[in-house]
């Protein structure tokens, strides 16, 4: 049973903060199984919280989505649809509409309520407020002004512009430090299970946060290696162990990050059936150049035309192929991935990313800038490959040690 009634944050001083929210078995999977009154009771339980988020009226929201016209509309998941919408106070916010039919919605519903009202870190996605009127259950979120990582990366128009390599590093990083939150300083620590580029939001500069909190679960607490669960995610993006076995662990969602940071690198889907059968799931794709470092440049995304310091791709495919390994023990830290990435998205002087890629002109050319780089970063570069070596060798370690407990 996962309790929300002593959950808390570290702070930087070390110092725990409490939240006074508590929702037994919240996001335990197995709740869904029970009875239609069960289910009832748990729908209307967020009245009853003591939850540090505004209430809205279904008729305020329906107001602010002009009646959830289609126009309105930004997207839709399995769990509802999204709407653009205006506040009554003018604010722009993104307003979700969650399906009323069936158990997952409304577990949804309660679990992001709980934790986005008890996290808050730049790089998780901000919660306004919610309605749970009569039957009806939406989310009010801040309105992230430039949509998904998904809508800037995959797929693009022929009117979009490729986002630059420093670009995706800097989303890389910053998706990677709302893990460390969850991770490091929730207690107890969240695992996030659901990172694909689809959740990850972006403001108007390209700062990345993380969203759709319904599938996250409370991790394992003190000499427990896992937490066991229903597999739910998405497909390409689920860690093989926890796909297999139904065991979840932080490195689970390390394992995600992996692959959305290998979609930044190759501008290619998790999945994509569109693709000769060999090169369909992408991680499979990667594992025969993983092993050939003269091969990385290869698997840039061809839409980059080269713009890309070649040390550091080769420590991002690095950092990706970590993350991406099979044994969940010998997997970084994502502590450790943050470290890493901080130094690859540091932007050189001779080089700025685009503000707006739609409109940015793309770099043919990278000559120049390659050797400047490539001559005047050798401290950056040595701290990356100390702080991969680093966290490879006291996974190694913990791995001889911990004779087949996952450590986190």
């Amino acid at each position: 049973m996962n309790c929300f009634s002593c959950f808390s944050f570290k702070s930087k001083s070390g110092k725990t903060s409490s939240g006074k929210v508590q929702a037994d078995g919240v996001s335990d999977d197995k709740q869904g199984h029970k009875g239609g009154h069960d289910a009832k009771n748990k729908k209307d339980d967020v009245a009853n919280k003591n939850i540090a988020a505004q209430t809205f009226t279904f008729r305020e929201l329906a107001a602010a989505t002009k009646n959830f016209r289609q126009e309105c509309l930004l997207g839709e998941g399995g769990f509802g649809r999204v709407y653009k919408g205006r506040l009554e106070n003018g604010q722009l916010a993104a307003i979700k509409q969650l399906d009323r039919n069936g158990l997952q919605g409304n577990r949804e519903f309660l679990v992001e309520v709980l934790m986005l009202s008890l996290l808050h870190h730049q790089n998780l996605v901000n919660l306004i407020g919610y309605c749970a009127d009569g039957d009806q259950r939406l989310l009010v979120y801040e309105f992230m002004s430039l949509g998904s990582l998904e809508d800037h990366l995959l797929d693009l128009t022929p009117e979009q512009n490729p986002l630059d390599w420093y670009t995706r590093m800097k989303i890389a990083t910053g998706a990677a430090k709302g893990l460390e939150y969850l991770h490091d300083k929730a207690n107890p620590p969240v695992i996030y299970r659901d990172l694909k580029s689809s959740n990850i939001l972006l403001d108007e500069e390209f700062n990345p946060k993380l969203s759709d909190f319904g599938l996250a679960k409370l991790g394992p607490m003190g000499d427990k290696t896992h937490v066991s669960s229903r597999v739910m995610g998405t497909y390409g993006y689920c860690a093989p162990e926890y796909a297999r076995t139904g065991q979840l662990t932080l490195k689970s969602d390390v394992y995600s990050f992996g692959v959305v940071l290998l979609e930044l690198i190759t501008g290619r889907r998790a999945i994509d059936t569109a693709k000769p059968n060999d090169e369909q799931n992408l991680v499979s794709w990667a594992q025969n150049y993983f092993k050939d470092q003269s091969k990385f440049p290869q698997m840039a995304d061809p839409l980059l035309k080269g713009d890309f310091p070649i040390r550091g791709l080769n420590q991002a495919v690095a950092v990706a192929a970590m993350c991406l390994q099979e044994e969940a023990m010998v997997r970084p830290l994502i502590s450790d991935v943050v470290t890493a990435l901080s130094f690859l998205s540091m932007v050189p002087p001779d080089a700025k990313p685009s503000p707006v890629p739609v409109h940015s002109e793309p770099s043919t050319s990278n000559n120049g800038k390659e050797k400047k780089d490539e001559g005047g970063s050798e401290e950056r570069q040595r701290a990356i490959a100390e702080a991969i070596e680093w966290g490879s060798n006291s996974r190694r370690g913990n791995s001889r040690t911990s004779q087949g407990e996952i450590a986190l």
